[in-house]
């Protein structure tokens, strides 16, 4: 076995795998890496071991950044290959199914949100199937607002909706509707049943109305005679009765397997204000009712919904062929489940309300104003949702796993940067003094430039760091110098230069990289509002100053982060306000 040869490709696999796994590379899978391409390798396991262990060593050893440059000497095209072929394996595993006669151009798919609160994950995740569908197939997508319950819905979630969803998501319906603006057409198709004897008004109690459906006993005011069932009707539009007092029911069957269709409900009165329609109206149209006739008025080919209303899918079918209507190819997916959140909108609003958050963007939610705020980026969502697809079982969503996406989409393009929380002042004695800069990059390997730092020997350390190194381990400055603490002088040393240098340090006696500024330059006071919402204090690199708020950056070693607001502190120089994304 060519020795040269194996320590190449071992040194080439470790790069490899320690730049996909967060700098630190494994040795089973290097040694994997090793016995594929060199099946003879096993017959020399024992050499083969001793030359991993040696070589990972050294690699792991090295910062990402640095581990980054080693790797594009060996593989220059490394970086273009991986992504290409993670494009190839995301669009084999990620395609969205085809959809049922669907004919390219001629797909309508609908988005129905009802303006009654503030959109989360789960429902962005719907939002964009319906959107990306209509995309897929060259065809256009509805806006609906289904603000058909006039006590619950507001102009506020309208506008939220179009701040929060369309521009944060990119997403651009071909037409946005009303249900409210159809009003008069939902009275015209609910004269047309009580004309057909298909529909009669019922002044029974809602206990009353469920135990009947429960018990599948048909309703006394079933056989009221058309005309009285169409003065009442009358009445009801007037404003003449009040509130839970008479609804119209649709006419089916007491006695139908399926609970929903036993004669359901399909417009009521209610006489709260509507945040559109004001006073006008006083009856108003139940959401089965409503989406069976919006869907068909306006062309809709495909819808794609929650599993949740599959009960619900006959009484929708039925009520089209009662007008004539024609129908949609309909696929449904399991619930999208919203694990340790709280997505309940009105649980939300009693904590903001209480003063437990800090409003519906708080960190600690997953509404999409607070996602947006803490740094997710659009592409993220377009992702998750081709990940979570049409599967019909539920599918269980954290935070953790938008994350996982939006740290791989921001690692290629955010800046880094350095953040010190609760800075510490050292001096280094004897400091070089023909080290006087050192220029860090922005971007690991896209050419942006650098953040140059003046040099004089003093620095400033995170707290938790300045802790740790006070045990006399060598720990290097990244990419710049190895220094150790002298316990016995109570000072800091240079200990030596290079990275070279560092690794033939062993590895008991070495502390890691950190991070760190010059202490003799005027730093950016700057706090970071934490996933607890709380803050956490320290100061930044001058370079911030190029950032503007809505920038995301990666706070090198710490974790990623939005540039909220540049404020001022009560001496008049800039505070840097960041939301923390994630790790």
């Amino acid at each position: 076995m060519d020795k040269a040869a194996l320590s190449t490709l071992v040194h080439r696999l470790a790069l490899e795998n320690a730049t996909k796994f967060k700098g630190r590379a494994n040795p089973g899978a290097v040694m994997g890496g090793v016995l594929k391409e060199f099946p003879d390798a096993r017959t020399h396991l024992g050499d083969v071991q001793q030359t991993v262990t040696e070589i990972l060593e050294a690699i792991n050893s090295l910062s990402p950044d640095e581990q980054q440059q080693e790797l594009l000497k060996v593989r220059p095209n490394y970086r273009a290959e991986e992504q290409q072929k993670h494009k190839e394996r995301q669009e084999q595993r990620t395609e969205l199914p085809p959809l049922k006669n669907a004919e390219l151009g001629k797909v309508i798919t609908r988005i129905p949100p009802e303006p009654s609160k503030y959109n989360h994950i789960g429902h962005a995740l719907s939002f964009l199937l319906n959107y990306m569908y209509a995309m897929k197939y060259d065809g256009s997508c509805i806006l609906r607002f289904e603000d058909t319950n006039p006590e619950k819905e507001t102009q506020e979630f309208v506008d939220a909706m179009e701040r929060d969803c369309l521009e944060y998501l990119n997403i651009k319906p071909d037409t946005v509707l009303f249900a409210s603006d159809h009003m008069p057409r939902f009275y015209e198709c609910a004269e047309s049943l009580i004309d057909r004897s298909l529909a009669y008004t019922c002044m029974c109690p809602s206990e009353r109305i469920s135990e009947d459906r429960r018990e599948m006993k048909d309703c006394s005011c079933r056989a009221k005679p058309k005309d009285t069932v169409l003065a009442e009707w009358q009445r009801m539009l007037k404003g003449e009765y009040p509130e839970g007092s008479i609804t119209l029911r649709l006419k089916i069957s007491m006695q139908h397997k399926n609970a929903v269709m036993r004669d359901p409900v399909i417009l009521r009165i209610c006489l709260t204000p509507h945040y559109r329609q004001g006073d006008e109206y006083k009856v108003w149209p139940m959401y089965d009712f409503e989406n069976a006739l919006e869907d068909s008025w306006y062309g809709v080919t495909h819808i794609m919904r929650s599993n949740e209303f599959e009960t619900r899918v006959e009484l929708q079918e039925h009520i089209k062929e009662l007008f004539g209507l024609p129908k949609q190819e309909v696929m449904q997916y399991g619930r999208f489940n919203i694990v340790g959140a709280t997505t309940q909108g009105r649980e939300i609003r009693e904590l903001i309300d209480s003063g437990k958050m800090i409003g519906w963007d708080d960190p600690r939610l997953v509404t999409l104003r607070a996602l947006k705020r803490r740094g997710i980026v659009r592409e993220a969502f377009y992702e998750l949702a081709k990940v979570c697809g049409m599967s019909k079982t539920q599918t269980n969503l954290s935070f953790d796993v938008l994350a996982s996406i939006n740290r791989r989409i921001l690692d290629e393009e955010a800046n880094r940067y350095f953040f010190i929380e609760d800075p510490v002042t050292i001096a280094v004695e004897g400091w070089p003094s023909d080290l006087t800069t050192v220029e860090l990059k922005l971007h690991p390997h896209k050419h942006r430039g650098g953040r140059p730092f003046a040099l004089d020997g003093t620095f400033v350390l995170a707290k938790q760091d300045h802790e740790e190194v006070l045990d006399g381990r060598v720990f290097r400055l990244i990419d710049t110098i190895n220094l150790m603490y002298d316990a016995a002088h109570k000072r800091f040393v240079v200990h030596s230069r290079t990275i070279d240098e560092y690794r033939r340090v062993p590895k008991e006696q070495r502390h890691g990289l950190i991070h760190f500024l010059p202490g003799h330059e005027e730093l950016v006071p700057a706090r970071v509002f934490r996933s607890d919402a709380t803050y956490a204090h320290g100061v930044c690199e001058p370079t911030v100053a190029q950032l503007r708020p809505g920038n995301t950056l990666q706070f090198e070693r710490c974790f990623f982060a939005r540039l909220d607001s540049i404020d001022e502190n009560e001496d008049g120089s800039p505070l840097f306000t960041f939301w923390y994304a994630h790790e």
